[in-house]
């Protein structure tokens, strides 16, 4: 496995470099420049978009015909990376979550149709989305095949939606919806794919959920359906492959998280190199002493092994793996990092990082999330468990 970047994918990484470093990471220091929930504003977001949307920065994860880039797995992670340098970086290129992993999903199984109604004003930067498939308790987490309560009941060629979701991400900004609800019993093929409209009637946003962490576009919102009505032919994939069209979108979404946390994990560790190498105290630089090289060079060498564990996985994902155990060993080691990185830096950078003086107090409080979104890293870890139990020494077998 060869990870040299093609020709094509440094040109494209370092023009977002320069993007970012133009026309982003300004926009931080500036209150201005954010919503009340402590991302870019939307007005603000809407205009630099439209510069990468010019310069042809956009939608890299799609494919050409439909506007995007389509530059594979493999470039995904190097872009993603660095876009996410800044915190406004992934929105501003479309290239954040959910809408990232909605994206793709519906690129990869929706008809022609679907396609062009659904995903192509997503594309567009026209909309935004949503995943509906997490349940307050007893019902969906980590487990949605076993412990799904929302129902779609079948009428004619419609389905009748009832039920309760919550921690649904952009649900408040969102205009097309993917939504996973039971539609029969059976232990794997009871869960189904739909697709709704944000003016459909038979559903409505409870509340907008407080998190301890700077928020998406949208939100973490619990929704109630109380008969809303889904025609058939919105129905994404066969009727019982919910579980699959879920299988589909987390794989790849999970390891875009993982590419966009490299990023920030980066970002945190250049705010403390540049203090460190300036910063004096008790006769020299902070740089220079060896508890401080010890610190950085463990966090350096964290996001080097998450760098390779991240482009392993996307290179199986590239050959048509569905690459399941090295996107859950990413996802482990990636939110770990990126939590590592952040704490390193705040100590570091002292009152200076725990204070809103950087941004790094907002990455602290999003990292804490890594290790919770698109499953736990417990979940993970038991799916790593799994794999060895099968395998034994086959787990680390060279090649596909």
């Amino acid at each position: 496995m060869d990870f040299t970047l093609s020709p094509e994918i440094e040109d494209y990484r370092r023009r977002i470099r320069s993007f970012v470093n133009d026309h982003v990471l300004p926009l931080e220091s500036d209150p201005a420049s954010y919503d009340d929930h402590e991302n870019i504003r939307e007005a603000l977001l809407a205009e630099i978009r439209g510069r990468a949307k010019q310069q042809g920065l956009w939608a890299f994860q799609m494919p050409k015909s439909r506007g995007g880039q389509e530059v594979g797995v493999q470039g995904m992670a190097a872009l993603y990376e660095e876009m996410n340098r800044s915190i406004f970086g992934p929105a501003c290129f479309n290239s954040a979550a959910p809408d990232d992993g909605n994206m793709i999903l519906l690129s990869k199984v929706g008809t022609e149709d679907q396609k062009e109604r659904w995903l192509q004003p997503i594309i567009d930067g026209k909309v935004r989305s949503s995943f509906v498939m997490t349940e307050p308790h007893p019902g969906s987490g980590s487990d949605p095949a076993g412990m799904m309560l929302t129902r779609a009941t079948r009428k004619g060629d419609k389905w009748v939606v009832k039920g309760r979701k919550w921690f649904i991400t952009g649900a408040e900004g969102a205009r097309h919806f993917i939504l996973v609800a039971r539609t029969s019993d059976d232990p794997r093929k009871g869960l189904t794919a739909f697709l709704y409209h944000a003016d459909q009637p038979g559903w409505r946003i409870e509340r907008r959920i407080p998190i301890m962490g700077p928020e998406e576009h949208g939100g973490h919102c619990e929704i109630e359906y109380d008969g809303l009505e889904i025609d058939d032919k919105d129905r994404l994939m066969d009727v019982g492959d919910g579980l699959k069209a879920t299988q589909i979108r987390l794989g790849t979404a999970r390891l875009t998280h993982c590419m966009r946390w490299l990023g920030l994990s980066k970002r945190a560790m250049e705010i403390a190199r540049e203090y460190i190498r300036t910063r004096e105290a008790f006769g020299g630089f902070l740089g220079d002493r060896e508890s401080v090289q010890h610190a950085m060079g463990k966090i350096a060498m964290d996001i080097q092994v998450g760098r390779l564990l991240v482009m392993n996985a996307a290179w199986k994902l590239d050959q048509g793996d569905f690459a399941r155990k090295e996107v859950s060993m990413a996802k482990v080691a990636v939110a770990d990092t990126l939590h590592g990185a952040v704490d390193t830096a705040i100590q570091l950078n002292g009152a200076r990082g725990y204070s809103k003086d950087t941004v790094l107090e907002w990455i602290y409080r999003y990292a804490r999330q890594a290790r919770l979104v698109d499953g736990a890293s417990e979940v993970h870890k038991m799916v790593l468990s799994g794999f060895y139990a099968c395998e034994g020494d086959d787990f680390w077998r060279w090649g596909l």
